[in-house]
């Protein structure tokens, strides 16, 4: 029987830097800052350090480089790369090995600079020869595939992609961190005459390309209430890979979150209409209806009509990417500790404007290659334990 340490583990730090755009910093520079930030958070230092968890982009090895970065020699270093659902990943294997005892203090970060230092969009990975034959604009054309099979098979609209992607940006015109804030209204109007990327996905459709930093530390349930007021307890988690290549998928409209949702949720103790914020992994729109669908808020098929009607927008039924998301706030190449951070906010009342009334319970949920590997992570103020 599958066990998880269910509240015995807390998140006691969290914090982002350099989101946006970050000129003259490499990865691990903006990945330290973050660490730092979030250390501070938890009134504790690097010195407490001894679970160190990390993925950069550019650093196959960077669970190495960012021990010899911070000047630290933790007991247990993670490199786990399975793209932006590593975070969440991360944040399971630090609460096991937190209530076995074989770490204190865990730190799990990242930092890109994909957007000031990388020229673009950064991959790791080689294409698939199914694939390449057909010159596919990847990662997008994967999802692309997965948005017109749903459309194809439930009769989606891309006005419902158009209203996740509107959605964000609302979301994101409440966060001065946002990379999209201030800089005006999205309407359904102006993503249905966006200019096409990948058919049947248009440039709105599309996650950012930021650079940007993220960090949380997790110890113990019990020392973590002696270090801050409101740790953010980790109530259930789990993972799923079930391929690689989006060719090798059996059901372009179903991903591996059907599982790792199922796993989590019952771990936690609670359901999906339980949550009160909802933050996944959007680098693209259709990635938002997919999860929405395959974590249980809504039945497969239906996450097109679940979206509408600014359901997920501020004042909607479901808050949902309340920081903007991928598409809005910020994408630096793997997003997945950014759901963290912001449940974070969210449950420790720091949210500001954007600030969702009374919550209690938040989900996080990442994704890594093409719909490839889903992680999905119940957390909870003291109260839900």
């Amino acid at each position: 029987m599958e066990t998880f340490p269910r509240g015995n583990t807390a998140i006691v730090g969290a914090a982002t830097f350099g989101m946006g755009e970050a000129p003259g910093y490499k990865p691990l520079d903006l990945a330290a800052n973050a660490a730092k930030l979030a250390l501070a958070d938890a009134n504790l230092r690097l010195a407490d350090v001894d679970g160190l968890f990390v993925c950069t982009g550019d650093d196959a090895l960077s669970g190495l480089s960012a021990a010899e970065y911070l000047g630290i020699r933790p007991r247990f270093t993670d490199n786990n790369r399975t793209g932006g659902s590593a975070f969440v990943s991360h944040a399971i294997t630090a609460a096991i090995m937190l209530e076995a005892g074989y770490i204190d203090t865990a730190l799990i970060l990242y930092g890109s600079n994909q957007r000031t230092g990388a020229g673009g969009l950064v991959s790791m990975r080689q294409a698939s020869p199914y694939e390449k034959a057909y010159r596919p604009m990847n990662p997008l054309s994967s999802y692309a595939l997965a948005a017109a099979r749903h459309i194809h098979e439930y009769g989606t609209r891309r006005e419902s992609l158009a209203e996740v992607a509107v959605a964000a940006r609302k979301w994101a015109n409440l966060n001065p961190d946002a990379f999209m804030y201030g800089k005006g209204d999205l309407s359904i109007d102006d993503c249905m005459n966006a200019r096409v990327i990948s058919d049947p996905l248009v440039k709105t459709d599309c996650c950012l390309i930021t650079d940007g930093a993220a960090a949380i530390v997790m110890t113990r349930s019990d020392r973590a209430k002696d270090l801050v007021k409101q740790p953010v307890f980790v109530l259930g988690g789990a993972a799923a890979v079930w391929h690689s290549n989006v060719d090798q998928m059996q059901d372009l409209t179903v991903t591996p979150a059907a599982e790792s949702g199922q796993r989590a949720f019952a771990l936690s103790g609670y359901k999906p209409a339980d949550m009160d914020v909802v933050n996944v992994y959007d680098a693209f729109t259709i990635n938002t209806i997919l999860f929405l669908e395959d974590l249980g808020f809504c039945a497969k098929g239906e996450g097109g009509d679940f979206v509408s009607g600014g359901r997920i927008a501020p004042g909607g039924s479901l808050a949902v990417n309340t920081n903007g998301g991928g598409l809005s706030c910020c994408h630096p190449g793997m997003y997945g500790l950014f759901t963290i951070v912001e449940n974070c906010m969210q449950l420790r009342s720091q949210a500001g404007r954007r600030q969702v009334a009374n919550a209690k319970l938040a989900v996080s949920h990442a994704n890594g290659g093409t719909l490839s590997s889903q992680a999905t992570l119940v957390m909870g103020l003291e109260e839900t334990l």
